[in-house]
């Protein structure tokens, strides 16, 4: 008996030590928890560089547009940006669903994109962008849509260089031939006007070292109708 009772002690302060301690003797450390970023979703309406002629009309001025793009993954919420390319402010709306509706100016170009978020992150993913007409009141005849920089890319710092070439891009709805004006100049209140083409990018232009350039370009098309992009700047070490 007594070694009986001597075993059934032994073997219960095994099981104490081993539910206690572990193997090791140490705590058990948890897997960290994996926050997946969202995803960008892909614009569908209003598209790329046409005019949008499907809106609700509200009055002589206004109208409502439904926008829409693809859900993305691991978001919950979309902000949607809506930039004025006449006068560059933005209208932002926000969407759990991926479409809304949104009332803008008649005749006026836009640009647009989405930021999908998501409640477990600040991480965020932006769309691409897309630019469109809002219909205006009977036939229209629109002016191109604003140039935007290629090269040198908005507030980028470059080597000094000989043969740098500034290159932009824009578009017409009536695919009109283009001419553009280039501004350029180290004072953003009083840049000169350099160059007169049809190309989208300049010949190889001289540049100081250690200075701030600010640009801008023109755009005019065959019926004299004009957009003037935003300005632009880059540096050159």
């Amino acid at each position: 008996m007594k070694l009986k009772n001597i075993f059934f002690t032994s073997l219960t302060t095994f099981i104490l030590l081993y539910a206690c301690g572990g193997s090791d003797g140490g705590p058990t450390q948890e897997e960290p928890e994996v926050i997946v970023p969202p995803s960008p979703s892909n614009l569908i309406f209003p598209e790329n560089n046409t005019e949008c002629n499907t809106g609700e009309i509200l009055n002589d001025t206004q109208s409502r547009v439904n926008f829409q793009w693809t859900a993305s993954e691991n978001t919950d919420t979309y902000e949607i940006n809506i930039i004025n390319l006449n006068t560059n402010n933005v209208q932002k709306s926000t969407s759990i669903a991926n479409q809304t509706d949104v009332n803008l100016l008649r005749g006026v170009p836009y640009e647009w994109y989405v930021i999908s978020k998501a409640n477990s992150t600040n991480e965020t993913a932006e769309s691409s962008r897309f630019r469109f007409y809002n219909e205006g009141i009977g036939v229209q005849d629109y002016a191109p849509f604003p140039a935007v920089p290629i090269n040198p890319t908005r507030g980028q710092t470059l080597s000094l260089a000989s043969d740098l070439q500034l290159e932009w891009n824009s578009s017409d709805l009536e695919d009109d031939e283009l001419t553009y004006e280039v501004y350029l100049g180290t004072n953003p209140e009083n840049i000169n006007l350099i160059l007169t083409t049809t190309e989208n990018t300049t010949e190889s232009i001289n540049l100081q070292e250690n200075t701030t350039y600010y640009w801008r370009i023109k755009t005019i098309d065959q019926s004299n109708n004009t957009s003037i992009s935003e300005l632009f700047e880059f540096k050159i070490n």
